[in-house]
């Protein structure tokens, strides 16, 4: 039974694009998904993932809660996990182009009961992840149509539930309509297909990118250095036992912003539908995430210099900053719409992870073999892109920012941190498998990615750690009557 739970499954040489060796449909004339990005693509999609909540939305609440002015160091230590994962992500990828991202890859190395584990965290990465961006695109969507004098009221745009001192309360509103609605236009888009969205994110993340170099031409003319004063804020307790500030309150701070890093993973659930995964992955993947490392820096400095920090607890950051200046109130409006277009492209490369998840593992007999069904004409997941947005719009309807961003972050974290793991396991169990791209150093890299990954999950899970154990209940429930009854490599074994 034991060793039943940790069968690994076998690791099938890739077709490599340049040799011209096929890459679409299968052997048995099974409908698959269709490979058509490109390393230009890729790495606008993890530009996309990645730029998107974590400058828009999650910098402001780090600042305003856990980390004062030292977000900037927080960012840094977030960035510095990530860069660890992710070059242990681009050696997974260029090996094993599949879609199923840190499940099909903890599959290969850790057996079926913790690819099952994963797979299961990353529903928290990929799903909740979509409906924490959709809170945020609804506050800077109010904020605009305010400007236009159009604002929703309250009760239909924000969240009906709250999570106050580990307990969920009830706030007066009804529903946070806009996050509900961007949710269901982007599960339309991303239905009809990989190439159409792939071509609406490149639009979206051009438009971003020059609000956020507009925003720090401007804004950092603004800068008043005393915001800066103390760099790292003395540590205060709550009367519940909740810190803030001081080191501990960056480390926290650390957890909360490394929600912004998740796209660069999210690359590697496309790996399925990549021209030439071997050589683009690592691009797509390592390059946005470099690039957005820098921004991220850049706009934690302005935003905590251009005003204090304890004002930035908002749902729109960057723009509460900039309504203290008049002659930037223009500006404002145009970070409005750079917000709704970037967190719009988030929501968008997070819709498509999720579906490709589920759909690896309805592949290997883990989940429904519905959510594997691709259509004949869009090739894409179809029935579980349906599933997953009519889920992620309910969160995204009932719930706030903060408490779905650190259970994302959680997810995350331990995905890394399998990653991390799985490529040392690799080497030394198959060291003779073709890797177009290896890890540096991976003896050292590795560990201290797993380590650095697992320490900051442990600053969310410390006050949500029953959430993080009815959830992962409820997925052992669900592999032990389900999961482990039809596993195809089971079955085959």
């Amino acid at each position: 039974m034991l060793r039943n739970l940790f069968i690994t499954k076998p690791i099938a040489p890739a077709g490599h694009v340049d040799a011209g060796e096929p890459v679409e449909g299968s052997l048995e004339g099974e409908i698959t998904l269709k490979r058509t990005l490109t390393a230009k693509q890729l790495f606008l999609l993890g530009v996309g993932a990645i730029i998107g909540a974590g400058i828009f939305v999650m910098t402001g609440t780090a600042a305003a809660n856990y980390a004062g002015p030292a977000v900037i160091l927080s960012f840094v230590i977030a960035g510095t996990a990530c860069a660890f994962a992710g070059l242990c992500y681009a050696e997974f990828a260029a090996m094993l182009p599949v879609s199923g991202s840190a499940y099909s890859y903890a599959y290969t190395t850790l057996g079926e009961l913790v690819a099952w584990f994963i797979g299961w965290t990353l529903v928290l990465e990929y799903l909740l992840a979509a409906s924490t961006v959709a809170v945020g695109w609804s506050g800077y969507m109010n904020s605009f149509l305010g400007t236009l004098g159009m604002a929703i009221p309250d009760v239909l745009s924000s969240a009906p539930l709250d999570m106050v001192q580990g307990s969920i309360q009830m706030t007066g509103s009804l529903i946070n309509l806009p996050a509900v609605l961007i949710v269901a236009a982007i599960t339309g888009l991303v239905y009809v297909g990989i190439s159409q969205s792939a071509w609406v994110n490149a639009i979206i993340v051009t438009i971003k990118v020059v609000v956020i170099l507009l925003f720090l031409a401007f804004g950092l003319q603004y800068v008043n250095p005393e915001n800066w004063v103390p760099f790292i804020p003395d540590r205060v307790i709550d009367a519940d036992g909740t810190s803030h500030y001081g080191i501990q309150g960056v480390i926290r701070a650390s957890a909360v912003v490394f929600f912004a890093y998740i796209g660069f993973d999210a690359v590697s659930t496309a790996a399925g539908e990549a021209k030439n995964p071997q050589r683009d992955m690592p691009i797509g993947i390592l390059g946005s995430l470099v690039f957005c490392t820098i921004l991220y820096i850049a706009m934690a400095a302005a935003l905590t210099g251009m005003m204090p920090y304890s004002e930035l607890g908002t749902a729109k950051p960057v723009a509460t900053a900039l309504q203290n200046y008049p002659d930037l109130l223009w500006l404002k409006t145009v970070v409005e719409l750079g917000a709704i277009a970037g967190l719009s492209s988030v929501i968008l490369v997070m819709l498509m992870g999720q579906p490709r998840i589920f759909y690896s593992m309805a592949k290997d007999g883990l989940m429904p073999s519905m959510f594997g069904k691709v259509h004949p004409t869009h090739r894409t997941p179809y029935i579980g892109t349906v599933i997953v947005g009519v889920v992620a719009a309910a969160m995204a309807g009932l719930f706030p920012i903060s408490f779905l961003g650190d259970l994302v972050s959680m997810g995350t974290l331990l995905a890394f941190a399998t990653v991390c793991i799985g490529v040392l396991i690799l080497r030394s169990t198959r060291p003779d498998i073709r890797r177009p791209f290896r890890v540096p150093a991976a003896i050292i890299i590795c560990p201290l990615g797993a380590a650095a990954c697992l320490y900051l999950f442990w600053q969310p899970f410390m006050e949500h750690w029953h959430l993080m154990v009815g959830w992962t209940a409820i997925g052992m429930s669900i592999y032990v009557f389900y999961g482990y009854r039809h596993s195809r490599l089971r079955k085959r074994s």
